[in-house]
């Protein structure tokens, strides 16, 4: 047989494997008029579908044009994007900010700037896949502590020939976990071992600190983080991503990121509707505080159902099941009861650690939180019997 003829063998082998395992992943179309009480989305404020964003988009396609037709280096940096980077800047407390056109070219792009063989990476176990994908794609010497032990990190640390340099990668929310990384911790371990630290905020920037500015933001500079990434995906409700810090670093990144350097410019219209989105948080704390009472409230309740929700604060609140099977079946019925739950399945997790991930929103309403809690409830109860 020729080797050409063995890919179909290694496809359906792979497929089989994965069918078999409880983990094949099925992609669902959400038709426009959905009618699922959405607690699996990242929107947490309750920004992608406020008509101000909207309206901002659609003005700056109309001036901009739909597409920014080059990467930034050619002609597609335009007048918006530098506006929109001026004011993430300004958000986290940063010099100067530089627009990805999604979180995942962001993380992978600047590990690729900034590593190579010569370098050490140190990655906290439970980091987004493309903080692991980029140190890897890098060739840098890469080794992962056991997630949020600075303990751990420290023996690892003092390994490192003291001539090698070293970066310190952790996610700032753990978006599957929803505990907070220990930012002044981190940044202790890195100014003893002479280290740069670099803190993934997609999950904490627009809900966490006092501004909307993330568990990094303005309360630690670019003295102590020295390379911060930001996703506009999320909270922010529109897409893409930014790489805040000093002049060096942006300046870096402009010259030697491949996934910036090469890729078209983020839209103008998605660009101008970040700028909206920038304006209500700034206006609209209460979004914010909306959001911190729907969290509370639901743990709430949680609490009283005897529910195994994992130790979190923030709007991803995992539900602990364990097996596959199991959360799949959840998910289902929850979708049957009209609400949309994340399973979340290995390999996104560890095995054994199955889990329905729960997220909470500024706009749901205390009878969605209701609606979710009396689903849960009435599972537990079958579960038990």
């Amino acid at each position: 047989m020729s080797i050409a003829c063995r890919w179909p063998d290694h496809l359906a082998e792979r497929a089989r494997q994965r069918h078999d395992s409880g983990c094949w992943r099925v992609r669902r179309t959400r038709p426009s008029a959905d009618a699922l009480i959405d607690f699996a989305s990242n929107d947490y404020l309750g920004l992608s579908r406020d008509p101000r964003l909207a309206e901002a988009e659609a003005e700056a396609a109309c001036r901009f044009g739909a597409g920014s037709g080059a990467s930034h280096l050619v002609s597609g940096h335009l007048e918006v994007h530098e506006a929109l980077e001026e004011a993430l800047a300004r958000l986290t407390g940063r010099p100067r900010a530089l627009l990805f056109s999604t979180g995942y070219m962001a993380n992978l792009g600047t590990l690729q700037a900034l590593c190579d063989s010569r370098v050490h990476v140190y990655q906290d176990r439970f980091n987004h896949a493309s903080l692991i994908d980029g140190a890897q794609l890098a060739g840098a010497r890469s080794r992962r502590f056991h997630h949020a032990d600075l303990t751990d990190l420290a023996r690892l640390l003092r390994r490192k020939p003291a001539a090698d340099r070293a970066l310190i990668v952790s996610d700032g929310v753990f978006s599957m976990d929803g505990d907070i990384a220990d930012v002044p911790g981190l940044a202790a371990q890195a100014r003893h071992h002479d280290a740069w630290l670099m803190i993934d905020d997609a999950h904490g920037l627009g809900v966490l600190g006092d501004a909307g500015d993330g568990c990094v933001g303005r309360g630690h500079g670019s003295d102590q983080v020295q390379v911060l990434v930001g996703t506009l995906g999320k909270a922010l409700g529109t897409a893409g991503a930014f790489v805040a810090g000093d002049d060096a670093l942006i300046d870096h990144l402009i010259q030697f990121a491949r996934p910036y350097v090469y890729t078209t410019a983020l839209p103008p219209g998605v660009a101008a509707a970040t700028l909206a989105a920038l304006e209500v948080i700034k206006d609209e704390p209460q979004r914010r505080k909306r959001l911190a009472h729907n969290i509370a409230a639901f743990r709430a309740g949680a609490a009283q159902l005897g529910l195994p929700l994992m130790a979190s604060t923030t709007p991803i609140q995992p539900l602990l099941l364990g097996d596959e099977a199991r959360v799949l079946t959840w998910a289902t019925r929850l979708g049957q009861s009209g609400l949309r739950v994340g399973a979340i399945r290995p390999p996104t997790v560890p095995k054994g650690q199955s889990r329905l991930r729960i997220t909470l929103s500024a706009t749901h309403r205390p009878e969605d939180i209701h609606a979710l809690l009396e689903a849960l409830g009435e599972l537990m109860t079958e579960a038990a019997t």
